[in-house]
């Protein structure tokens, strides 16, 4: 099993302290100190944001202050950190901390090689937030918790996958809404923000699209998984343990149980196959396709 997502699951195995505990806290705090400074000052914002000709004069903390950007300078905005601070602590839950990092400076630096890439390309220098990072992070919360129901306006009951089908349709509108500016000005920085959306959600594509594809099929049903020969297939894994002195062995990260012999181990019912997996993985790997 060769897949990106699966690399850097191994990645965060050898590597389990990588990553920042508790990310979002942080992200959440910066979120409000900055939305306190725009209230007092909302010029001093404009030195926030990610502007590569700004960050090449030598501004660099631009790097790192335009993904504390706030939502807003209003009051909602609180609202809109508090939002983003459960999803992200929620992801984080799910995936660990070392996935999580990865998932969100992945994030982070897919929008800032896309910024300099259309500056050296076209020369514009045109100011980005993290606006679609954020909302990257809400889709892949949408695609693992479907039908948690959460209280729109604080009143109406809305599942989390009709959430993320009105935002999905915001993406596209705000995408040809730009495209169509760019045509009729052929203003370069029209184009660039309409690509925006498509870069800032590549890392939730990469994470989740297995995920995404059994939720949406699509027109055509999703292949039928094969009949296993139960008895068969256990009998191979039994000579297979008998010969590597051990009963279960992760699919992802190769641990068993006779090196960790407190840790738990499933096997998945979605991989077409007989295959296990330790509880860091049973609910985060990519599904075997035979």
């Amino acid at each position: 099993m060769k897949s990106p997502r699966g690399a850097i699951e191994r990645f965060c195995y050898k590597h389990p302290y990588f990553g920042v505990p508790h990310l979002m806290k942080y992200v959440a705090i910066g979120n409000a100190v900055f939305w306190l400074l725009g209230m007092f000052s909302p010029a001093t914002l404009q030195y926030l944001t990610f502007s590569p000709a700004a960050i090449l004069r030598g501004q660099i903390w631009r790097l790192i202050s335009f993904a504390l950007y706030p939502p807003s300078t209003s009051l909602i905005a609180l609202i809109s950190i508090y939002f983003y601070y459960f999803l992200g602590t929620s992801l984080e839950g799910r995936w660990g901390t070392a996935q999580f990092n990865v998932y969100f400076f992945l994030g982070v630096i897919l929008t800032e090689v896309y910024g300099f890439l259309t500056y050296f390309i076209t020369g514009a220098s045109v100011a980005l937030n993290a606006q679609y990072i954020y909302l990257s992070m809400f889709f892949s919360f949408a695609v693992m918790f479907p039908d948690l129901q959460v209280l729109l306006f604080f009143v109406i009951p809305v599942k989390m996958k009709w959430l993320a089908v009105v935002d999905a349709a915001f993406f596209a509108y705000d995408f040809a809404r730009y495209f169509m500016v760019f045509a009729q000005t052929h203003y370069v920085a029209y184009l660039i923000f309409a690509f925006l959306p498509v870069v800032a959600v590549l890392n939730f594509l990469l994470f989740c699209w297995s995920d995404l594809r059994r939720a949406f099929p699509g027109r055509r049903s999703a292949p039928k998984a094969k009949p296993i020969n139960f008895k068969r297939e256990s009998e191979r894994i039994r000579r297979q343990q008998q010969a590597n002195l051990y009963r279960h062995k992760c699919a992802v990260c190769g641990r068993t149980d006779q090196e960790y012999p407190n840790l738990e181990f499933r096997y998945c019912s979605q991989c077409q196959g007989y295959h296990c997996f330790c509880q860091d993985h049973i609910y985060s790997h990519v599904h075997f396709k035979e």
